[in-house]
């Protein structure tokens, strides 16, 4: 069985997403600047060699150590969960083939039947709690690992649930002073974790904590 894992992007006072970043705001001109805000924070993933590829982007980018860790996750990962927002904005900006190339399961309150998309995703709508997400999503990993990708509340679920193996951050130097805050609410899991690897990046430090045994 692979490990459980988040692999974000963390913005210094500990956002994932700036204010206004959500589908029912993005035309209004006072949350405009979400998207500079958060081309910010994960501007260093746009530089990759490996995610040029995997959204079809073209060739060039950078190589080293960074883009090796995001093509390991590529690579090892055989089944994402998200949350509906997430996918509520994804649905609109993702191209055609969306990026995850396996199967995602969405947690959400409304039924919807299952989504594929050219490449190998297809997106599995699943109302009966973030349990249930975890195991359809073990059952379709197989050895694999499997990644809780978002948003900041969906992660927090599976943090108090206490099955998050290990916690990837690309901490960017940018301060958003407000949005979705990572650890809302989730003081207590802080120390269950330990510092397993330290990438300097040129626009992110990328952070992997491991669950302490």
């Amino acid at each position: 069985m692979g490990r459980v894992f988040v692999n974000i992007g963390l913005s210094l006072d500990g956002y994932m997403a700036p204010e206004g970043m959500a589908v029912e705001h993005w035309e209004e001109p006072e949350h405009l600047d979400w998207a500079a805000k958060w081309g910010s924070l994960m501007g260093w993933i746009f530089e990759l060699e490996h995610f040029r590829e995997n959204l079809g982007f073209g060739e060039g980018g950078e190589t080293g150590p960074v883009n090796d860790l995001q093509r390991r996750i590529t690579e090892e990962t055989g089944a994402n969960i998200m949350g509906r927002r997430m996918f509520d904005q994804g649905e609109i900006s993702w191209p055609e083939e969306a990026p995850f190339h396996n199967p995602v399961f969405v947690l959400t309150h409304e039924r919807r039947e299952a989504w594929a998309r050219p490449g190998g995703t297809t997106f599995h709508f699943v109302e009966d709690g973030p349990e249930r997400a975890l195991e359809l999503a073990r059952e379709a990993a197989g050895e694999r690992d499997i990644r809780i990708s978002g948003g900041a509340n969906v992660i927090q679920q599976y943090l108090r649930l206490g099955v998050i193996e290990e916690l990837e951050i690309a901490l960017a130097p940018v301060i958003f002073g407000g949005g979705r805050r990572l650890f809302e609410g989730v003081s207590e899991v802080g120390s269950g974790y330990r510092i397993a690897e330290v990438i300097d990046g040129r626009l992110a430090t990328h952070l992997r904590y491991v669950r302490a045994v």
